[in-house]
């Protein structure tokens, strides 16, 4: 499996260097909302923090990876509809390597866009004080919120009717960090609000980046976020192959 996944995988690869104009749309966006709530709103945002980019940062880079998976739905859509997934069911290829070469080229695409993210908050004024371990442990935690959104990904890209179908799944998740901790802290809002943006993924997926990057202490939110991740990512896994099984025989 590993070959041929190795063979799909190059292929996705090669189409995204031949457009990179992927990458910097998925990281247009974050970017764009970095500058603007640094720049123009955050002078009226009390943090408690003295930097506004380093409280900031870990929600930006989840908005580029729920916008970006959102391609990984739009490639899956567009090889079924050209009927180049039919012709990879009817070659001697494990079927689970089709996904998983669609879902390890979105793993190393967005992380691309995560880079541009971070090196454009550096220039912002970005500090962090984390070592090597606490870097890998955030590389880590955003992979595996990568594969899980991936795997969400996967199920529409090969339900939907229209390529608009395919990808509209991602708004909701885009737009899920305005209701956490990624903007603002949760204390500032209504009791209702509260509720769900502090038992909702982002919130402890948030914090437990953001304490490894800054704040330099972790406490239970790094737990509360694995689970998330490995739950989302299990779920959506066994959905997705089961989707895949029915859809395409």
């Amino acid at each position: 499996m590993k070959s041929k996944t190795g063979v799909l995988l190059g292929r996705l690869m090669r189409n995204i260097m031949r457009s990179p104009d992927t990458i910097i749309t998925v990281a247009i966006t974050p970017i764009a909302m970095m500058l603007l709530f640094v720049y123009v709103f955050g002078g009226a945002i009390e943090t408690g923090t003295d930097n506004y980019v380093n409280y900031l940062l870990p929600g930006i880079l989840l908005m580029a990876i729920a916008s970006g998976v959102s391609y990984t739905a739009f490639r899956l859509f567009g090889d079924i509809k050209s009927g180049l997934m039919a012709r990879f069911i009817t070659m001697p290829i494990k079927r689970s390597s089709i996904l998983w070469a669609h879902v390890l080229t979105s793993l190393v695409s967005n992380a691309i866009s995560v880079l541009v993210v971070i090196f454009v908050a550096f220039i912002m004024g970005f500090l962090s004080s984390a070592g090597i371990f606490e870097w890998l442990a955030t590389a880590g935690i955003l992979g595996l919120f990568t594969l899980a959104l991936t795997w969400l990904a996967i199920i529409p890209g090969l339900t939907a009717k229209s390529m608009e179908g395919a990808t509209a799944f991602s708004y909701p998740l885009i737009f899920l960090p305005f209701i956490s901790s990624a903007f603002v802290p949760t204390e500032t809002m209504p009791k209702i609000v509260r509720v769900f943006a502090e038992n909702q993924p982002v919130t402890s997926i948030v914090n437990a980046i953001r304490a490894l990057l800054y704040e330099g202490v972790v406490g239970n939110d790094i737990w509360t976020a694995l689970a998330w991740c490995f739950g989302i990512m299990a779920i959506t896994y066994f959905m997705a192959m089961n989707v895949f099984k029915k859809q395409l025989g």
